[in-house]
């Protein structure tokens, strides 16, 4: 991982524990969202169910899952896996915390060569 893949989206105190927030940033051409537990913990997803690509930032934050607002399919944070007895991957990416900041892996895609 490229030190400068890691984007700085702004402090943890900006994301209410218990919330979420949707970044500008895409991966692949699809939102992102970084989630905050009330412990503390912070998770970024591909901000789309993997049921019908609900919007998982507008979902419910309990322990370490998010639930989705249109079929309250229930998504690991840490894994983004849905929860069983649903199947599916809303996708997880990379994320640290640094001097209180919150970073997302977010590489850039790779530039074809022009012959």
């Amino acid at each position: 991982m490229n030190a400068h893949d890691w984007k700085n989206i702004g402090p943890l105190e900006s994301i209410p524990r218990s919330g979420s927030r949707r970044l500008c940033l895409r991966q692949a051409g699809r939102p992102i969202a970084v989630f905050r537990t009330r412990d503390d913990e912070v998770f970024a997803l591909i901000d789309e169910c993997p049921h019908k690509r609900g919007p998982l930032s507008e979902g419910i934050v309990s322990g370490k899952t998010v639930t989705c607002p249109l079929h309250n399919w229930g998504i690991a944070l840490d894994s983004g896996e849905a929860v069983a007895p649903d199947e599916g991957s809303a996708g997880s990416i990379p994320l640290r915390v640094v001097d209180g900041n919150i970073h997302v892996y977010l590489p850039e895609p790779a530039v074809e060569a022009i012959a």
